[in-house]
């Protein structure tokens, strides 16, 4: 007799007794019809388990207790997690040390001067003196590599010191001396090269150990509202960093300015809410399939994330001419200007509302470049840049923005117009380095 069986025999005994009793045995009753209900619903249980666990999902539980491994939740989030994963061995982290002196403080009493050392006077004024040098972290940044053999990619303001040294750490806690390659003369980039590490092959001979490179990505064909992933040296201090927001913004202009004097303008890039702290200057912005398709640069520090990234393409551009001619090179024009709008027009009652006027400089900026491509073609000041090549002279297609998607050397038309009248002018590129 199964368990069940047993169960309802003794209820029903129980029934024959108790019809025999007065009405005082009810709460016994009660409690023993409860107790029969357990046992019942035990019983139930017992069976449910053995037939219909498989219905509900597994939980994958640790040797504690706990969940054993986290199951993202959604596929944006799984993206995220794939893209961080897959480019963490790529960012680094640029340590800026330098020779900064010793100070030593020492006392001297001035009344020794006229009373020797048996002055009555018993003054001690603090001095210092320089008591040699030592080597000292004096800043740092954040980069990422873009190829086997060990180029790093960084802003121009994190490398401005000549007179620095500086220091690549990798994720795996490993650090090589950095050498400046290149710096961009118009954008806030530079590239630095650190040495791949030798070892022993399998055939004992030594090799070298390539660098894990990310994937550059195009920023061609993003999107306001695209999610994006910033990774950097968080402070200085917290290395890779995460943050996650969306493209706020395409094709901005800013004025970027830092240590060392350093104040740029840098037009198209990229603004974003990801937080973009100080030390992430130079680190990746990515999309969520891990290509990298930024250069974190700047920060708006009145307001809350508000930060931009240099567009990839541009560092693209970079890492193939430092390849093929051992630095970074602009097509240069030469001409001090200011983009004309309608309020620029009516301000200085202009003839036209777009363009590029020509204005009067100083010795160490001149509104017309001695020796340049546009003084050899005729330009003056108070000209005004109608068109560049066929192209319209606006201010969201400027000149500066024109002129870079040529080579140096490269012949151009320029329209301008010059006391009322067009005149077309032949302009042959300068070139433009650090």
């Amino acid at each position: 007799m199964d368990t069940f069986s047993k169960t309802t025999s003794s209820f029903q005994k129980f029934l024959k007794t108790i019809k025999r009793k007065e009405m005082s045995w009810l709460l016994p009753a009660v409690v023993c019809i409860s107790l029969v209900s357990g046992l019942a619903g035990g019983v139930a249980f017992e069976y449910l388990k053995e037939n219909l666990v498989g219905i509900a999902p597994k939980v994958n539980i640790g040797q504690e207790g706990g969940v054993k491994e986290y199951v993202p939740q959604t596929t944006q989030e799984q993206k995220i997690i794939d893209a961080v994963k897959l480019v963490f061995p790529s960012v680094v982290s640029i340590i800026i040390t330098k020779d900064v002196p010793i100070i030593e403080q020492y006392f001297t009493n001035p009344f020794e001067e006229f009373f020797g050392q048996r002055s009555p006077f018993r003054l001690q004024v603090p001095q210092y003196r320089q008591k040699g040098t030592e080597k000292k972290e004096v800043g740092g940044g954040s980069g990422f590599i873009v190829s086997v053999d060990g180029f790093v990619v960084t802003n121009k303001h994190v490398v401005l010191d000549e007179d620095a040294d500086y220091t690549v750490f990798t994720n795996d806690g490993k650090s090589y001396p950095a050498k400046v390659l290149a710096k961009d003369p118009l954008q806030d980039l530079a590239i630095l090269k650190i040495d791949q590490e030798q070892i022993v092959d399998q055939s004992g001979a030594f090799t070298a150990r390539p660098f894990v490179p990310v994937k550059l990505g195009d920023a061609g064909t993003l999107q306001i509202g695209q999610s994006v992933i910033a990774i950097g040296n968080a402070l200085g201090e917290f290395r890779n960093t995460v943050s996650v927001g969306v493209i706020s913004g395409l094709g901005r202009t800013i004025t970027a300015s830092g240590g060392a004097n350093f104040v740029e303008t840098i037009e198209d890039v990229i603004q974003t809410d990801a937080a973009i702290n100080k030390g992430n200057s130079g680190g990746p912005l990515l999309n969520l399939a891990g290509e990298v398709i930024g250069i974190n640069t700047a920060t708006v520090l009145d307001a809350q994330n508000i930060g931009f990234a240099v567009p990839i393409n541009k560092v693209k551009r970079d890492i193939e001419q430092v390849r093929a001619v051992g630095k970074i090179t602009y097509p240069f024009l030469g001409v001090r200007y200011a983009l004309i709008t309608d309020a620029v027009a009516k301000d200085r009652n202009l003839p036209v509302t777009y363009g590029a006027l020509i204005e009067k400089g100083d010795s160490a900026t001149p509104a017309v470049t001695p020796g340049s491509g546009a003084q050899q073609a005729g330009m003056l000041e108070g000209d005004i840049i109608l068109e560049f090549n066929g192209e319209r002279v606006t201010p969201e297609n400027s000149l500066a923005k024109l002129i870079q998607k040529y080579n140096p050397k490269d012949t151009v038309v320029v329209k301008i117009l010059r006391d009322g009248q067009e005149k077309i002018l032949q302009v042959t590129l300068g070139e433009r380095s650090e």
